[in-house]
């Protein structure tokens, strides 16, 4: 295996890895969005099915998960009633 693929694995390892010292939960799903589109990229310079599949749902999750989280909720902006 080239150089080049195995530092695309091992970067890919490492921002995943260092996913885990985020300490806001949408940061931590940012991060392994971003880790997962960088093991989507190793799975196709490798010609790898399985880790391209498992890691465009794993990105997808992520995003939205972190979309989701990212906006405000409709239920603080409902009018509490006067006492």
């Amino acid at each position: 295996m080239s150089p080049l693929l195995e530092l695309v694995g091992w970067a890919a390892t490492g921002v995943f890895a260092g996913s885990y010292l985020c300490r806001e939960p949408q940061t931590l799903r940012k991060v392994q969005a971003f880790a997962a589109i960088l093991w989507i990229g190793y799975g196709v310079l490798i010609h790898s099915l399985p880790i391209i599949i498992s890691n465009v749902i794993v990105a997808t999750l992520a995003s939205f998960s972190a979309l989701r989280a990212g906006r405000p909720n409709a239920a603080a902006y409902q009018s509490r009633p006067e006492p």
